[in-house]
């Protein structure tokens, strides 16, 4: 097939911001202010590596600033450009304004393998990039706070986190510059498996609304149905594992870089991650059905398709033969604009990535505020909590005695509910209340109105209307 007329993750986030533009009544000059990215910063900076500089390319992009500090991952990839960065900014402002996360977007990428360094020497890049970034204000805890993204992870954030603060010395909040640091360094409980738990916190909320699980074609719950992961990096490893081990998913299905692995009665993800690190792919995994041609697994039957890697997984290629009545984007842009045209006609729905994997910047949120508050979550309430729940169980243990009644609490209701709600706890139920609630808005514009056919469009119309109006509120 020819590849003419598919167009770049840039033009497939342009092309549905137009589509969802065309049925807003947006005053004219607003729309384009929202649309354009504000300002993208090239560095490249030379790091002595190996006897020798070497020189490096790194971006941030910053989409829109219509609420501060702006929030995106840092990637390292070699397919990191402009166009990209931009885009990946561009889709982070909608999706903070769909969860109802109060930042702009942004977006930062490093041109660079990291599997072609040593840790230490990624270190001393990583530092360096961050000092060209910080200097101008484009790492900061009330302008610009970075997060994970492919490629990066909770050491690459602590190396800026700790580059910024020696860069300013006197800032009480320094820990707040960038979001998804290790837990013993102003890190938050929850933020590694937060993309997968809100994928699987949305997917929940999907099946909790049975007039939307039948226009992919499904019925009943999460239960038993067969799933198929694309990539098992942080993302797809978490959001298999918990609707496996929590929900009784089947995953049928996992794609990785040197091909697939599939397996009718279900596969155990567990394993296949620990199969993973020990052997750097699925090949030679025991107990399931290999397959080399890995693509071609995006094709096979399932009920629920989640991408979790790349984007543009599904395109103008394959869309016509993928199967999946629904699938759920965890991945940014994996499927393009042209892939989503030729889906919606089949009548495939798909949760879009903007909702479907804003659980990380979510979380990010609730770590920057923690960060901002200098306190733990639960820290203050959490015995008291336990302590009133105590009373009503001794209460009605009492009652029971003195009455001669012979109640007996069933037994583990006491150890559940006497437990307070610790920062794991109040991580996860306020992720919970975000995921079913930015469901819920985009879901109401997507029932109530004929001329949004899917829920990307319905996303587009929430989070585009909510960054006009805090435009408009600005004066701007």
């Amino acid at each position: 097939m020819s590849n003419v007329q598919e167009p770049s993750f840039r033009e497939s986030v342009d092309l549905m911001f137009n589509r969802a533009v065309a049925l807003m009544d947006l005053p004219p000059g607003l729309e384009e202010k929202i649309r354009v990215c504000n300002a993208t910063y090239t560095v490249r900076f030379g790091v002595r590596l190996r006897g020798k500089i070497q020189t490096f390319t790194g971006y941030r992009s910053v989409h829109s600033e219509h609420m501060e500090p702006v929030k995106g991952g840092i990637r390292y990839s070699l397919g990191v450009n402009q166009n990209e960065v931009e885009a990946l900014a561009a889709l982070m402002t909608y999706k903070c304004a769909l969860v109802e996360a109060p930042f702009g977007g942004s977006k930062g990428g490093l041109c660079i393998d990291p599997r072609e360094y040593e840790e230490h020497e990624l270190e001393l890049i990583t530092r360096r990039f961050a000092y060209e970034l910080a200097k101008r204000d484009l790492i900061h805890p009330s302008q610009n706070v970075p997060a994970p993204d492919m490629g990066t992870g909770e050491r690459e954030m602590a190396w800026i986190a700790d580059q910024y603060a020696r860069m300013n010395t006197t800032d009480i909040n320094s820990k707040a510059c960038v979001t998804g640091k290790p837990i013993n360094a102003g890190g938050i409980q929850g933020r590694v498996e937060a993309t997968g738990r809100g994928v699987q916190y949305a997917l929940q909320e999907f099946f909790r609304h049975p007039q939307d699980v039948a226009k992919a074609n499904l019925t009943g719950t999460l239960k038993d149905k067969r799933v198929i992961v694309q990539g098992l990096g942080n993302v797809g490893y978490h959001a298999a594992k918990f609707l496996s081990e929590e929900d009784g998913a089947l995953i049928v299905g996992i794609i990785e870089r040197d091909g697939a692995l599939v397996s009718p009665k279900g596969l155990n993800v567990e394993a296949v991650s620990h199969w993973i690190r020990d052997h750097g792919g699925v090949t030679g995994y025991p107990d399931a059905t290999y397959i080399e041609d890995g693509a071609s697994v995006l094709e096979a039957e399932c009920d629920v398709m989640i991408p979790a890697a790349l984007e543009g997984v599904i395109n103008l290629g394959n869309a016509n033969r993928v199967k999946a009545p629904l699938i759920i984007e965890a991945a940014n842009g994996p499927v393009t604009a042209g892939a989503d045209e030729i889906l919606r006609d089949k009548g495939c729905v798909i949760i879009p990535d903007m909702y479907a994997n804003a659980g990380g910047v979510t979380v990010s949120y609730f770590e920057w505020v923690k960060n901002l508050s200098h306190i733990r979550f639960g820290r203050m309430g959490r015995r008291q909590e336990e302590a009133r729940h105590l009373l009503i169980v001794e209460e009605l243990e009492r009652l029971s005695k003195d009455k001669e009644l012979g109640w007996s609490l069933s037994p583990d209701f006491k150890d559940k509910y006497l437990k307070g709600a610790g920062e794991l706890e109040l991580v996860r139920s306020g992720l919970e209340d975000t995921m079913r609630t930015a469901y819920q808005s985009m879901a109401e514009v997507w029932r109530s109105r004929d001329d949004v056919k899917d829920l990307r469009t319905a996303a587009y119309l929430v989070s585009i209307g909510r960054v006009a109006s805090s435009y408009r509120a600005k004066g701007l």
